[in-house]
């Protein structure tokens, strides 16, 4: 049995087993893939993996020359703060901002609203707010953002009818707001494996692929899965990395092993997660 068929069949029969609602399931390793559905494969969506696409937008733009991901945001934006675009896209920018689901409608501009708040230093803060003001502050280079994006990142992935939710402003949401059907955030899985490399083509450098999983910042947390993040990673469980969005919306990576899962189990995709993270990792090594 090839590799990709077997763990597929172990993710299935664990989901089983636990009653986690996944919807879909995308398995590579190596070359080899596998799938299984539980439901149609319409899009989806996929929340905070949307944080991955909006780092390679302005990894994208860094790569032209269009932007600096070290330089402060206040080049961009009307801001006195001296955090940068990495300083947003790791949430370490030190801003408290707390989600709530009309966030994006509660002040007349949110991105001005977020850079007046306090920063405690260089200290991880999650807020969806800090990557919605990245993609603002990208967007005074390269103009609309879903708009930059669609010849260099989703036409080459094949995401033709993808369009990224905005707020009452205009701008895409950075941080959630792209629906993808399983098999398309596998695709954006493998162009991470394949370190910014898909169907031969490069659309992004390698440098940028590595720091979503590399550069940690110290969150506070205990959680295993949960003590570091990069640009847009999370690092574990175990030795595995991963993209991970509200519902179970899941892209893990271990060794040459990406499993891709589109699910609604906000409550299981921990557990979901670390036994995943542990039979890919064995899948990837034998």
């Amino acid at each position: 049995m090839l590799r990709a068929d077997h763990l597929r069949d172990v993710l299935v029969h664990r989901i089983a087993d636990v009653g986690f609602i996944a919807h879909g399931l995308h398995v590579r390793v190596g070359e080899e893939v596998a799938t299984h559905r539980w439901t149609p494969d319409v899009p989806e969506e996929i929340h905070s993996v949307a944080k991955a696409v909006a780092v390679l937008a302005a990894g994208i733009a860094a790569d032209e020359g269009r932007v600096s991901l070290d330089a402060p945001v206040g080049d961009l934006l009307p801001t006195a703060t001296d955090a940068t675009l990495r300083h947003l896209l790791s949430m370490s920018s030190g801003i408290d901002f707390p989600y709530s689901e009309t966030m994006m409608s509660d002040w007349p501009d949110l991105a001005a609203e977020f850079l007046s708040r306090p920063s405690r230093g260089r200290v991880f803060q999650y807020s969806n707010a800090s990557t919605y003001t990245a993609l603002h502050a990208l967007s005074q280079r390269v103009g609309d953002v879903e708009e930059y994006l669609r010849p260099r990142l989703f036409a080459p992935l094949g995401f033709a009818d993808v369009a990224w939710r905005r707020c009452p402003n205009g701008r895409v949401l950075g941080g959630e707001g792209l629906a993808l059907r399983t098999e398309e955030m596998a695709r954006l899985g493998l162009l991470i494996r394949d370190r910014g490399v898909f169907d031969g083509r490069r659309l992004v450098s390698a440098g940028v692929v590595d720091a979503l999983h590399t550069g940690w910042v110290d969150t506070g947390g205990t959680a295993d899965g949960y003590r570091r993040y990069a640009l847009a990673g999370w690092d574990g469980p175990g030795s595995a990395w991963r993209l991970h969005g509200a519902h179970g919306q899941l892209i893990v990576f271990a060794g040459d092993a990406v499993v891709t899962i589109s699910a609604d189990d906000h409550g299981g995709a921990d557990a979901m997660t670390a036994f995943i993270a542990v039979h890919a990792g064995a899948g990837a090594r034998s």
